[in-house]
């Protein structure tokens, strides 16, 4: 890795960019660690470029040659007129990168240099898969090296052989405040923590449901956590006592307080794996009594799940919901929970229809969750989950309605 400057950088990359034949495809890190103060001025030299990034925030820069492109539609692109949206499961997105979605430029968010090594800190995710196919095909890899971006083991740490240039920049991270859940939300976190038992391993995600979900599971002990991206709900757990202290917590981005970053920073019980491993159904099948809690937009009848799509609008995209549903399914003692409000307050709509009107995110779950209730649907009759959802799970409002539809659809 040779360091320079912010203008020789961009100035490179913009003179490999142009030695291709086509429009570039840049990868970057997502979620809360994009490298934001780098890629303003490189993006501004590209005249026309595709920009991949994970649920990237409103605070990428864009101008009219960029395509924004991602397989996980975060509010940065959401209803962007140029959106390049490519339906995929997060566990098979780095597969990707070293086929229809090829790297030309990678540039990354580390930490700065040691012994050898920069450390990816908050976000791993897809980027070493990034990274290598770049390798694969001489493609460009561009470091943005912030002091302080926390120093994370794991996959976290990359040789900076592996990286062509490095750029210092010191910029303060992006943080995150969760709200404070709702009645509802603590509703439905307290019926799902209360299935939940000591030694079980956690999908702790981000949201009003995981943080009540979290806030209800805090006298229990041995507590595991394996997921792909948590927030300051594990640290909350490991303030009281909950976490298994002898496992690491494992996961593959962080976002949240700053106190969680520091929480994280050279802390050796946290390890950050890539995507391939935490979001293999496979491997989250291998871990104790896997407990996934994940949402949708809609559920029908069915036990069918769509918690991608809008009007026919991509709204976000499958992410790790498929695997995690699939993998927890699998796992000795395991269930995968569809948490989500009976009724959706913006929309002023049923969540729980007869059948739903977009593509299926993910289905088979193992209960689904609601203030109302909790309806089983492992191991029942298709008449017997459609009997649970509008007993259980369904708004009372709507429930004569679903009975009729339910018999429609041979349900009842």
């Amino acid at each position: 890795m040779r360091v320079v400057e912010l203008e020789q950088g961009v100035r490179e990359v913009r003179e490999h960019c142009g030695a291709l034949d086509h429009d570039p495809r840049v990868v970057t890190s997502g979620n809360f660690a994009s490298p934001v103060a780098l890629l303003g001025p490189l993006l501004t030299e590209l005249p026309a470029a595709r920009l991949h990034a994970l649920n990237a925030q409103p605070d990428l820069p864009m101008h009219d040659g960029v395509v924004p492109e991602t397989t996980f539609v975060g509010p940065g692109f959401r209803r962007h007129p140029r959106l390049a949206y490519v339906p995929c499961r997060l566990s098979m997105v780095p597969r990707l990168f070293h086929g229809p979605l090829a790297p030309d430029v990678v540039v990354v968010h580390t930490t700065t240099p040691r012994n050898g090594l920069v450390s990816l800190g908050l976000e791993v995710n897809v980027l070493p898969a990034a990274i290598e196919a770049a390798r694969e095909r001489g493609a460009l890899v561009v470091a943005m090296l912030n002091p302080r971006m926390p120093w994370t083991f794991g996959d976290a740490e990359v040789s900076v052989e592996d990286l062509d240039l490095g750029v210092e920049v010191d910029a303060p991270l992006t943080t995150h405040t969760g709200r404070v859940p709702g009645d509802d939300a603590r509703l439905i976190g307290s019926r799902v923590a209360a299935e939940i038992g000591d030694g079980a391993t956690l999908q702790a995600g981000i949201g009003e449901v995981p943080d009540a979900t979290i806030a209800g599971v805090l006298e229990r002990r041995g507590l595991k956590i394996w997921t792909e991206m948590f927030s300051d709900g594990v640290l909350v757990l490991e303030e009281a006592g909950a976490l298994d202290r002898g496992t690491p917590v494992r996961t593959s981005f962080v976002f949240g307080s700053q106190e969680l970053y520091d929480w994280v920073d050279n802390n050796p019980r946290v390890r950050m794996l890539r995507t391939e491993t935490t979001n293999s159904p496979a491997e989250i099948a291998q871990q104790p009594a896997m407990t996934s809690i994940n949402t949708a937009l809609q559920v029908d009848l069915f036990d069918q799940a769509n918690a991608s799509r809008i009007g026919a609008r991509i709204y976000s995209g499958f992410g790790g919901q498929t695997d995690f549903t699939v993998g927890a399914s699998h796992s000795p003692g395991g269930r995968a929970f569809m948490a989500l409000r009976s009724w959706h307050p913006r929309a002023d709509v049923s969540t729980i229809v007869p059948l739903v009107d977009e593509p299926v995110t993910s289905f088979q779950h193992g209960a689904v969750v609601t203030e109302q209730g909790i309806a089983w649907m492992w191991g029942r009759s298709e008449r017997e989950q459609a009997r649970n959802l509008i007993q259980y799970a369904a708004h009372p409002s709507v429930r004569e309605d679903l009975w009729e539809e339910a018999r429609a659809l041979g349900l009842a």
